[in-house]
């Protein structure tokens, strides 16, 4: 096992920056997700970990050493890639046994023939033979040993995939995107067996992803990275409920986060969409702000007035024992999207009039250019003090 830091690595790719000045430290034994969107530089950056790529600036040190400079089977790590990169041509135990073979026998011992017959060479392969058989049928793949890649389906490839990552015993595994290609029933079934691999080998794991799903369920903490950037690093209920700025706000969640542009009224009180909402801090009178609200932060309410935002029901979108309820609210361009129980909301038709509550402590302060606006409270006297300005 090892640890992994990343200092100030940049990437471009002719005028294109790709990676921008992005440091990262990786506990030992820690699953760490690489969250963005396509083409943010996620996949880049764990190619630059993995001796794939070079960097144009900065270091990586995995455990002790600084690998820079250092070839992929150099580095101790192992990757699993989203195509599975798996030879057609060899049996699934042979496919596993390659890292083995590269690693443990000469170029002379892994000739067909002759390589067999030299001293040394049936032992090396019995051995490697026995810890093939122990790996996949962990991985519950001993019966297709003898089986080409060709005649297995995407979940039973994503676990020879693992399982040749697994046998070299690496101190790091990286995983690039590797349930994408599988339907969303079986990505899921993937996902639990994933994290209960992590469970039992206790080897730090460094997985890229766009499915905000596999990150959250999966991650010790997420990474979330944006255009090259990497905008913030947290537990995965700290980046949703919690988030540094903005654009991880808007990121995170499905539905996304509803934002809208707010005026400070007075103490404690804050002008929205025609309405007053309270806010638990101070802030300067007619300073412009930005309110975060997620979907499930909202309740039903019988009557408007001062903590209700009111609007007519555009959409509702019927998801088992919730509601997607899409509302215009007046003044404001962008649907307000409330998550409500379907036991509670059983009536609810298009055109209806609605009125929705917030509690103060769901809702996120942004400034108007993104940053965000904690609260700071005095452990002494438990008093709410005004917003202090988070960096982003």
């Amino acid at each position: 096992m090892a640890s992994v830091s990343i200092e100030s690595i940049r990437k471009d790719y002719g005028q294109a920056p790709v990676l921008r000045n992005v440091s990262l430290s990786i506990a030992d034994g820690e699953f760490l997700t690489l969250l963005g969107p396509s083409g943010c530089g996620k996949s880049t950056l764990l190619r630059i970990l993995a001796g794939l790529e070079v960097q144009d600036a900065g270091s990586v040190r995995i455990g002790e050493r600084v690998v820079d400079g250092l070839r992929p089977k150099r580095r101790d790590i192992a990757m699993v890639f989203q195509s599975y990169a798996l030879y057609p041509h060899m049996s699934v135990a042979s496919n596993m046994a390659l890292p083995l073979r590269m690693r443990r026998l000469s170029a002379v011992q892994r000739l067909p023939v002759l390589g067999r017959l030299l001293p040394g060479a049936a032992q090396i392969t019995a051995d490697i033979d026995v810890e093939v058989s122990r790996t996949a049928k962990s991985l519950g793949i001993g019966h297709l040993l003898s089986r080409k890649p060709g005649q297995l389906s995407g979940g039973q490839r994503q676990r020879v995939a693992v399982g040749r990552a697994m046998v070299r015993h690496p101190a790091v595994f990286l995983m690039d995107e590797p349930l994408s290609n599988l339907d969303a029933k079986l990505r899921v079934q993937m996902r639990a067996e994933i994290k209960e691999l992590h469970r039992r080998l206790g080897v730090t794991f460094v997985y890229v992803t766009h499915d905000q799903a596999e990150a959250m369920t999966l991650s010790d903490r997420v990474a979330v990275m944006l255009d090259g950037e990497l905008l913030q690093v947290a537990p995965p209920q700290a980046i949703y409920a919690d988030p540094d700025n903005r654009r991880v706000a808007e990121f995170i969640g499905s539905p996304k986060i509803n934002m809208f542009d707010g005026v400070v009224r007075e103490r404690g009180l804050i002008d929205v969409a025609g309405s007053t909402l309270t806010i638990e801090a101070d802030a300067i009178i007619g300073t412009p702000l930005s309110l975060g609200i997620r979907p499930e932060a909202f309740c039903l309410t019988e009557r408007g007035g001062q903590g209700t935002l009111t609007g007519s029901v555009r959409m509702i979108e019927h998801m088992g024992s919730d509601l997607f309820v899409s509302l215009d609210l007046a003044g404001i361009d962008e649907l307000l999207i409330a998550r409500l129980l379907a036991e509670r909301a059983p009536h609810i038709v298009p055109g209806q009039t609605l009125h929705v509550g917030v509690r103060p402590e769901r809702i996120l302060l942004f400034t108007r250019d993104g940053r965000r606006l904690r609260r700071d409270r005095d452990s002494s006297m438990g008093a709410v003090t005004p917003f202090r300005e988070v960096a982003g």
